[in-house]
């Protein structure tokens, strides 16, 4: 009686004889064939259709799966989606993935080696390919059919490797093979939704071993790695479903294919770390409000030079804190209440220190009730630099200023401190008055050409988000060096894909991908950066709960036009012309 399991299953029927037979049974058991199908007799997996097949082979393999309920959560439950992993066992993760990504997803399909077709219970899960022979003509109409599948609305399972990962001699690493430019092919034809899944875990050392000897050695091992993952516990790490246009960033879709590896290496559990636990432990009630009134008593009071503009019901002032003690208390109690949504809070009922003492404060209030709804704290360097003691800066405590940064070599505003409170955070209106204000301050003293001073990096960041941010923006400079460097480490993969690629453009997908909200950068930080910013570090704040902090500075008279337009209004052309 033939095996239940066996290479006798790939062979046509009409090509099998007696020899054939014979020989076939022999490499079944130097194979370890003859283990699965022992296993296929235990456990009658004969006959049991796809899903019951699946999961009774995990069962009696008594293999454990942590991830699941993450992965599923993530998994859109209707419309086209490609899922991509990595491949690092040849076999039993196509079972584990098809099985758990049919509980949202009945109509999933997986583009697998046609080596699969052992298990022809499986059958109904795969379109089969042959990944070892690139002219297989078989291969275009599995392609076609990947794409009709997608196209019909449907889910599809794609291992871009096409082979099980192994020894790279030139980096000394255990990785995938690079990644078939099919899955961002079909991704974009089919303007699917995209997501990664890491597989965590590794084959025997025999298996690599053999691997390094003769590479199809890999290939015919596979069986035998199967059958030994028995009691294995394999953990999957999934992204976030993303829209496709996310990776049309570049047309290439070589590039775009490596940042889709990229992405599930970036997923790899070994390469997480949490955030160090807050130092601050617990929060105190906030100060009371000050009352309107109280405010704008201390606003009417500023010399008119320091009402900078009004706009419909808001309007913008700058002062300083022995002109407006009550007013800057509020903005203080504002801070901390706005700090503490986004994990940056001192836990003090208010958000001062001593440089609120000496620094300008600008804030835009609503004159009719004398609610504040935003302000920026600004240094003018010039003033606070004149004794030539640079711990007068706020920021001198985070950074080491060099002779050649700009702050010690011409007029500057440190730029810090800045809020909008929530009903106007994602108003363009509120951060629109705040750089009016900068402008109309800038044109009343034109001195000040250089803007710099940190974008804080919320902790609701994976710390894996921060170090993208960072190796995607910061242009290194001798001139400033972080007191305290943002110390992280992304897995190697990942890094080869930083070095041999701008990753500007493609840090939207990746922060996709793994933040739980689908965060993008921080609004702030492109602000910035459409004015010209050069981001010179990363550091981290221990004086505001251990936020990291992207240190940049902004040339204003080389702004864009349109921006200096848009926030010098009839001054700019004035203030550009004395730069």
């Amino acid at each position: 009686m033939p095996l239940a399991i066996s290479l006798l299953n790939l062979i046509a029927q009409k090509r099998q004889n007696r020899r054939t037979k014979v020989a076939i049974t022999i490499l079944d058991k130097v194979l370890g064939i003859h283990h699965l199908d022992k296993l296929y007799q235990t456990h009658e997996l004969h006959g049991l259709n796809k899903t019951q097949f699946a999961s009774r082979l995990l069962q009696g393999m008594n293999i454990q799966v942590s991830g699941v309920d993450e992965l599923c959560g993530k998994i859109p439950q209707q419309g086209p989606v490609v899922i991509a992993s990595n491949h690092p066992f040849g076999g039993i993760e196509g079972v584990i993935l098809a099985w758990a990504i049919e509980q949202v997803r009945p109509d999933i399909k997986v583009l697998a080696n046609k080596g699969l077709k052992i298990f022809p219970e499986l059958s109904d899960y795969f379109i089969f390919t042959n990944p070892l022979v690139e002219n297989d003509k078989q291969n275009a109409s599995s392609i076609r059919s990947c794409l009709k599948h997608l196209k019909n609305n449907g889910a599809l399972l794609i291992f871009p490797a096409g082979r099980v990962s192994y020894f790279h001699k030139d980096s000394k690493r255990i990785a995938d093979h690079k990644w078939n430019r099919l899955v961002a092919s079909l991704t974009n034809r089919s303007e699917a939704n995209f997501m990664t899944v890491f597989v965590s875990g590794q084959n025997s050392r025999l298996f690599y071993l053999l691997g390094r000897l003769y590479y199809r050695l890999r290939m015919l091992m596979l069986p035998r790695e199967l059958s030994n993952k028995r009691d294995a516990q394999i953990q999957l790490s999934s992204s976030n479903s993303v829209a496709s246009s996310a990776y049309k960033s570049t047309d290439n879709l070589e590039v775009q294919t490596q940042l889709m590896r990229a992405q599930s290496y970036l997923l790899d559990p070994l390469w997480q770390t949490p955030w160090a636990p807050d130092p601050v432990t617990q929060l105190k009630p906030l100060h009371p409000a000050i009352v309107g009134n109280i405010i704008l008593q201390e606003v009417h009071n500023l010399p008119t030079e320091q009402h900078l503009l009004a706009h419909k019901d808001l309007a913008v002032y700058f002062g300083y804190k022995h002109q407006m003690p009550n007013t800057l208390l509020e903005i203080a109690r504002l801070r901390e209440l706005v700090f503490r949504q986004h994990n940056e809070g001192s836990g003090e009922p208010v958000d001062s220190d001593k440089f609120d003492d000496s620094y300008t404060h600008l804030f835009v209030l609503k004159p009719a009730t004398g609610q504040i709804i935003g302000a920026y704290r600004m240094g003018q360097t010039d003033l606070l630099l004149a004794e030539g003691k640079l711990d007068a800066l706020y920021l001198h405590r985070m950074f080491e200023f060099g002779p050649e940064f700009v702050n010690r070599q011409q007029a500057c505003l440190e730029m810090g401190r800045s809020f909008l409170i929530p009903e106007y955070q994602r108003s363009f209106q509120g951060l629109y008055l705040l750089w009016r204000g900068i402008g109309a301050f800038v044109c009343q003293y034109p001195q000040y050409r250089a803007l710099y001073g940190t974008v804080s990096i919320s902790k609701l960041y994976d710390p894996r988000s921060v170090a993208l941010i960072e190796k995607a923006m910061v242009t290194p400079t001798d001139s400033v060096q972080p007191r305290l460097a943002f110390d992280f480490k992304l897995a190697p993969e990942v890094q080869d894909f930083c070095e041999q690629h701008r990753l500007r453009p493609h840090l939207s997908a990746l922060l996709k991908g793994i933040e739980p909200d689908g965060k993008d950068v921080p609004i702030l930080l492109k602000h910035y950066e459409k004015l010209g910013a050069t981001f010179h570090c990363l550091g981290i704040d221990q004086h505001f709960n251990a936020t990291p902090g992207l240190l940049l500075s902004v040339d204003l008279p080389s702004a864009p036009e349109k921006l200096l337009k848009l926030y010098l209004a009839e001054g700019w052309q004035k203030y550009r012309e004395k730069h």
